[in-house]
């Protein structure tokens, strides 16, 4: 199967060079990728649409596939959401023994860090860039993410 760090590599330049399709072969493995064109009502007019799936199949047999689904709708009806600005690992702390950055019921600020996400082997800090109260975290600690994926919900003031 293909490794989790190449397939989040193949997303991220999927989304960095607005390509709507992607298709990789081997001797060993067959990496398909396709997501949607534009950003759809409500979308982030930034770099078009999510990830629709990924097929990872062994060449030799392609009854063994699986499908990755990208995308999760989550309920935030008068929430705010702190989305994730790149493909990643989600990071609840700094490091496995310090306390979370954030938790539910605390306050954030527009410059509070509420977690971190691993990039090709770079740690990015991710801060609110909003005021409110952290009402749900949305992802487990040490989670893959996609680009736009909901992290958090905060209750604005």
């Amino acid at each position: 199967m293909i490794d989790i760090r190449k397939l989040k590599e193949l997303v991220r330049l999927m989304v960095t060079n607005d390509l709507t399709e992607l298709d990789l072969r081997d001797n060993e493995e067959q990496v398909t990728l396709r997501r949607q064109q534009g950003g759809g009502a409500g979308g982030t007019g930034g770099a078009g649409g999510q990830p629709q799936g990924v097929s990872v199949a062994p060449k030799t047999n392609a009854a063994a596939s699986g499908t990755v689904t990208a995308s999760a709708d989550v309920a935030m009806d008068g929430f705010h959401k702190i989305e994730s600005p790149m493909v990643g690992t989600f990071y609840t702390a700094s490091d496995p023994d310090s306390s979370p950055f954030v938790k539910v019921g605390d306050r954030v600020a527009v410059d509070t860090v509420v977690c971190l996400i691993e990039a090709m082997k770079i740690f990015n800090e991710i801060r609110a860039e909003c005021s409110g109260t952290v009402e749900k975290v949305l992802v487990n600690n040490a989670e893959a993410v996609e680009f736009g994926q909901p992290l958090f919900a905060v209750k604005l003031d």
